[in-house]
């Protein structure tokens, strides 16, 4: 069916947050941007960086929390990087806080844009069972927030997307997302919290190979990130899952019964 000229405004105006943020991710990656959130760069400035800390802490905090927004608004790799770093430079603490309020910030961002530009009119256009899909995930949203937040087996890009497309209310999303994240950024905060040893380390090392070696690309800085998750570390986060899972479990148990 042709659109009217003020449908087809309608719908330019509701797809300008998502053209611009598709314009953003392109041009961050193109201009190498992510290749930044790695250990290398803050091992290699982290004197500097814990120096300006001391000196303007409200300032770091402020541009980490900016930066972090960045990635997840952004989906940009690094995610994993920014929280250790988070608790490697400002204690697990302080760096705890301020990974879930951007955090969540972030993934509203994409929540918003995504459920605005695409989330109701696809819904709409994908047929009956999509909206028994949507409805059933709506009766148990919290629930399946919690869920997806906590397993680590779900991209965080995918868990941001997928509640706007089923039309998981704003509330909702906020509080799943804010109270799901906590116990893996409090995990790799504190981890994160405990590797200035091992950068300092890690920097006399690579200093010393650069002083002997005959070009800069034969000296590895390898501080390993993913070495923090480990399968205990999986499995805890699953059962928390599990957990929060289970008011889903109790209610459909209390209306199969209350059929018979």
């Amino acid at each position: 069916m042709t659109q009217t000229p003020e449908q087809s405004r309608s719908t330019a105006r509701r797809l300008v947050p998502l053209v611009l943020l598709v314009a953003a991710t392109v041009l961050a990656y193109g201009l190498g941007w992510h290749k930044l959130l790695s250990f290398e760069t803050i091992g290699l400035h982290y004197e500097a960086l814990r120096s300006f800390i001391g000196a303007y802490i409200v300032t770091a905090v402020l541009l980490y929390v900016m930066i972090y927004v960045a990635v997840v608004a952004l989906s940009l790799p690094g995610g994993l990087v920014m929280t250790v770093s988070g608790g490697l430079l400002f204690g697990w603490q302080l760096a705890f806080l301020a990974t879930v309020v951007a955090a969540t910030i972030g993934a509203t961002i994409i929540f918003l844009i995504a459920r605005t530009s695409i989330g109701r009119p696809l819904v709409a256009k994908m047929g009956p069972w999509v909206e028994r899909l949507s409805q059933g995930f709506q009766e148990n949203a919290l629930s399946y927030m919690l869920f997806l937040r906590l397993v680590p087996l779900f991209p965080f890009f995918i868990v941001n997307l997928v509640p706007a497309l089923l039309n998981v209310p704003l509330k909702t999303f906020v509080v799943g997302t804010f109270f799901g994240i906590m116990p893996a950024t409090l995990a790799f905060s504190v981890a994160g919290s405990g590797l200035g040893s091992v950068i300092e380390a890690q920097n006399q090392l690579y200093k010393a190979c650069l002083e002997t070696a005959d070009e800069k690309n034969q000296c590895a800085y390898a501080v390993d990130a993913g070495a923090l998750i480990t399968p205990e570390l999986i499995a805890a986060f699953v059962l928390l899952g599990i957990v929060a899972l289970i008011p889903v479990a109790v209610k459909k148990w209390n209306k199969r019964h209350a059929e018979k």
